[in-house]
């Protein structure tokens, strides 16, 4: 049986008159990816940033690998890993030498050239941040992630913006990255995303969970009620058309 590794109960955050999350409660399952979706302003990223303790909580319990939030939180940030947006990076340091820095911010050594291959951008090892491609930036920003070996890496909509290449690339490394023992939680307005990473998904709506299970569960259910698509499913979408015509390697400057 997987054990828990990160407990919320009744998780509440206001901003003055505004309920941004109402009470919501999930387990997330050591060494599973685990989808927070939901609208704009839902309360995902919300939810996220107080786990992550970037943002205070109203009231509520939250536990991290057994580590209480509210007497603990130094030691959550020791062992989990959060995706920078790309303006957290200095424009003037090369990969080598952001690796250097955020290894020093941990207090880690990290070979800068291992980190480098894990996510393939070796050769782009003397590029500044800013020279990088889409696709590269975000890889990079998921390497960083992983420089104090996190037992849990939080990534905040990675693949908003990428080519279909770029995009099932970057799902090929979130999945390498679980295999290798991390839980993994992830927020994505992409659903054919969600069905195919995830182990299990909460939905979330104006600030509370109205769904949570597997995706194939939850698709299931949803069949179960009655339910039909519009049109005859198909056994391959346009995505799929593309990547085949095109390849599934990578296309970058």
């Amino acid at each position: 049986m997987q054990k828990t590794i990160i407990t919320v109960q009744d998780l509440y955050k206001n901003y003055g008159n505004f309920e941004a999350v109402k009470g919501i409660s999930f387990d997330v399952k050591e060494g599973e990816i685990f989808g927070l979706l939901g609208p704009n302003g839902a309360g995902k990223s919300t939810t996220l940033e107080i786990i992550e303790t970037l943002r205070d909580k109203a009231s509520g319990k939250i536990t991290v690998d057994g580590l209480d939030l509210d007497i603990s939180p130094n030691e959550i940030k020791k062992i989990i890993g959060v995706q920078l947006q790309t303006s957290g990076y200095y424009p003037g340091l090369n990969l080598v030498e952001l690796i250097h820095l955020f290894a020093g911010l941990y207090n880690e050594h990290v070979d800068p050239m291992q980190l480098l291959d894990s996510v393939n951008l070796r050769d782009k090892a003397k590029n500044k941040f800013k020279e990088l491609s889409g696709g590269q930036k975000q890889r990079f920003s998921i390497a960083t992630t992983l420089i104090n070996k996190p037992k849990i890496i939080f990534l905040d909509e990675p693949t908003t913006g990428l080519d279909p290449q770029a995009r099932r690339n970057l799902w090929d490394l979130i999945r390498d990255i679980r295999s290798k023992g991390t839980t993994v939680i992830i927020t994505t307005h992409y659903m054919d995303e969600a069905e195919v990473l995830c182990d299990r998904v909460a939905i979330i709506d104006s600030g509370k969970i109205i769904a949570l299970s597997t995706p194939d569960q939850l698709i299931d259910d949803l069949v179960a009620t009655g339910f039909e698509r519009p049109k005859e499913v198909k056994q391959a979408n346009l995505e799929d058309v593309f990547i085949h015509l095109t390849g599934k390697h990578l296309r970058e400057e």
